[in-house]
């Protein structure tokens, strides 16, 4: 309470400061004007031993019982146990997920782990704890709501309506994973980091979508596009000094606007079997082909076997030509009579009529069955001798 509250203010004994005595414009320490006032000379200084009796009768009046009697001992001791209860409340605790940051008069001066820990109360000491190890999430494009019914989420065409590098208009949702990267940064450097966060995903996803063109986006290219976007926003963030990490950026919903999206379903309806066939015709490409060389292989293989086995009967008809040749230049006469009979057995020897030299007289009995006999007889030789 100011000392210059002149209607008391609660205290008792009439009008004047907390310390009693003394009419309108009198300061703290009774007669005369308070310091720094303006007009009239100064009173008489205080007397140390009166204020201090004045001081035990009210703290006497104000404590349960009338206080006792109180001397200078008392008071002393009453400030050492409220400076004491003072620096216990600078006791504090860190959770697990969590990081202290330690200021002392506005700065920081240390960075304590989970666990009981110490610094100056406030005023004089403050203390930050961020969880530094809990991952967070901002959505750009929807609002998630608690209503009676549960939690239900609202487009937010403000955010999620893009433009892209084709001038088309795509309706993007997707949501930031991030954490934590540097305490003192996050809580110092940044304002609203939630705000920053969701502002920055915005401006790097705009970016990527405009850069790309709206087949791709709606299709197969959004690996790239959240890639490029974390990298954005990481970049733009450590230039802040934000001291945020993106963990993640998951792109949610991409879908043309309302008005065209049954057109655009039946583009992709169309692609999607043009795909389908391709899959198709390449797995029977993949099955037919490969049968065909294996033919083509055998095939091969066989006139190369084919080849190999001509090759050899003529080389080996060859080399029985060149020896009977050579025993034929030894003995013309013998090899040459070798040969016809050769020649004549191997003609004669499927069929069924039988040659008989009777140049001496000495015929065959009629009834003798020399077609069966030779039939039965294992070689083929004739059946006389002779026989030419």
């Amino acid at each position: 309470m100011p000392w210059s509250n002149q209607s008391g203010g609660g205290w008792k004994g009439g009008g004047g400061g907390p310390w009693g005595n003394g009419g309108g414009g009198q300061g703290p320490w009774g007669n005369g004007p308070q310091r720094g006032g303006g007009g009239g000379g100064g009173g008489n200084p205080p007397d140390l031993e009166e204020l201090l009796r004045r001081s035990q009768d009210r703290l006497r009046n104000v404590l349960p019982g009338g206080g006792g009697n109180l001397g200078a001992k008392g008071v002393l001791l009453a400030i050492i146990v409220a400076v004491a209860v003072w620096l216990l409340t600078g006791f504090y605790r860190v959770e697990q997920d969590e990081l202290g940051v330690e200021l002392v008069f506005g700065n920081v001066v240390g960075r304590t782990q989970p666990g009981l820990n110490y610094n100056w109360p406030y005023p004089v000491g403050t203390v930050y704890t961020p969880a530094v190890t809990r991952l967070r999430e901002t959505n750009v494009g929807t609002r998630e709501l608690v209503t009676s019914r549960g939690i239900s989420s609202n487009d937010v065409p403000q955010e999620s309506m893009m433009l892209t590098g084709d001038e088309n208009i795509v309706d993007v949702n997707f949501k930031v994973q991030w954490r934590i990267k540097d305490a003192v940064n996050y809580l110092f450097n940044v304002e609203n980091p939630e705000a920053t966060v969701k502002a920055v995903a915005e401006s790097a996803m705009r970016e990527a979508v405009g850069a790309g063109k709206i087949d791709e986006i709606l299709t197969e290219n959004r690996a790239p596009i959240q890639q490029a976007v974390l990298k954005l926003m990481q970049e733009t963030l450590d230039s802040y000094q934000a001291g945020i990490f993106i963990t993640e950026v998951q792109m949610q919903k991409v879908d043309p606007p309302t008005q065209v999206i049954d057109a655009f379903r039946d583009v992709q309806a169309a692609r999607a079997d043009q795909e389908r066939i391709q899959n198709e015709a390449q797995a029977y490409a993949n099955k037919v082909v490969p049968e065909a060389r294996g033919e083509a292989a055998q095939v091969l293989e066989r006139a190369n076997g084919y080849r190999d086995q001509t090759i050899a009967e003529a080389e080996g008809q060859a080399d029985r030509f060149v020896k009977v040749y050579e025993q034929y230049r030894n003995a013309p006469d013998v090899t040459r009579e070798r040969i016809y009979l050769e020649t004549i057995e191997k003609v004669f020897r499927d069929t069924d009529k039988i040659i008989i030299d009777d140049s001496n007289g000495n015929g065959v009995v009629p009834y003798l069955p020399l077609e069966q006999l030779g039939r039965t007889t294992t070689g083929n030789a004739p059946a006389a001798g002779g026989a030419r």
